[in-house]
């Protein structure tokens, strides 16, 4: 019996490496792919991030007394710096960095592991219209593991094109908090490793009966957009509608972005870090398991 389960965990082993590494293959066998995903997130840095910086409205900006107020030199310098010091601390209140760039930068990262994700969902559409799932449900594999290689493959993927992104970043300027160190990288995979997990499961259930790709495209483009501007992305929450604020309460990204800048940016709160792990685990382990499960039912030739 415990030979039996032996050569049972090794044909499930083999089966889990063998279809991941075929996702991979396709990713890095295509670099144009790896390059379109990554330009659009630095040309939002690049452009965006720096001819739009909102720090610089404040920064380049001076406040100055106008020059009819009879006031002492010496008291009217200690005014404007007054009024300087003030706008750095409203920037730091609203996104806890007087570094826009910075704040963005982040976000572009969640930007590209979301894309990512999205693209899961197409993979087992063109699997199916191609008969390459046909012969894959034809062998031992099971359904499990032909789901989950798709989204161990997007962890990967993503890893490596957030690292990029990272390093993009920090070429144009970032600027990290005192407190970083290499255990923050680490942290930042962990958080990219659990949205990976929770939001390919999501994308790949909504795909698995699909056979047409302008249809997975469709439901791509339906929630793309609002589920990045109802995140902490590019803008602080706090500054949103009440009723946006709501939505970005439930929204993973909301919960990826914030980890990552309390690893990268932030004095690190550690209760707030471990409220957003927290968010990330339930929400991975939750829409994994679904997934899992309606391939197990669902998952057909």
């Amino acid at each position: 019996m415990s030979e039996s389960n032996s050569n049972n965990s090794r044909s499930v082993f083999h089966g889990l490496w063998a279809l991941t590494n075929r996702e991979l293959k396709k990713w890095y066998k295509e670099p144009i792919l790896l390059l379109m995903i990554i330009i659009q997130p630095a040309i939002w840095m690049g452009l965006f991030g720096k001819a739009m910086n909102i720090s610089a409205i404040f920064t380049n900006n001076p406040i100055t007394l106008p020059p009819d107020l009879n006031l002492p030199p010496q008291l009217k310098a200690q005014i404007e710096q007054s009024f300087s010091n003030i706008t750095s601390q409203m920037m730091r209140n609203t996104f806890g960095t007087a570094d826009y760039f910075s704040y963005m930068a982040v976000g572009m990262i969640s930007f590209v592991v979301f894309f990512t994700t999205m693209f899961s969902g197409m993979s087992i559409v063109w699997d199916r219209r191609l008969g390459f799932l046909n012969k894959v449900l034809s062998t031992p594999v099971s359904r499990g593991v032909i789901i989950f290689s798709k989204v161990l493959s997007t962890a990967v993927r993503s890893i490596i094109q957030a690292s990029i992104v990272l390093l993009i970043a920090w070429l144009l300027g970032m600027q990290f908090s005192p407190s970083f160190n290499p255990l923050s990288i680490l942290g930042v995979f962990a958080a990219i490793v659990l949205i990976c997990f929770g939001l390919s499961s999501l994308f790949l259930t909504i795909a698995i009966r699909s056979t047409r790709q302008e249809t997975q495209m469709a439901i791509m483009n339906l929630l793309n957009l609002p589920l990045m501007f109802t995140s902490n992305a590019l803008f602080a929450t706090s500054m949103m509608p009440d009723w946006i604020q709501v939505v970005a309460k439930i929204n993973p990204i909301t919960y990826t972005t914030d980890a990552m800048r309390q690893l990268l940016l932030y004095n690190t709160d550690i209760t707030q870090l471990m409220i957003d792990f927290a968010y990330l685990g339930v929400f991975a382990a939750v829409f994994t398991s679904i997934g899992l499960i309606l391939s197990w039912r669902y998952l057909s030739k």
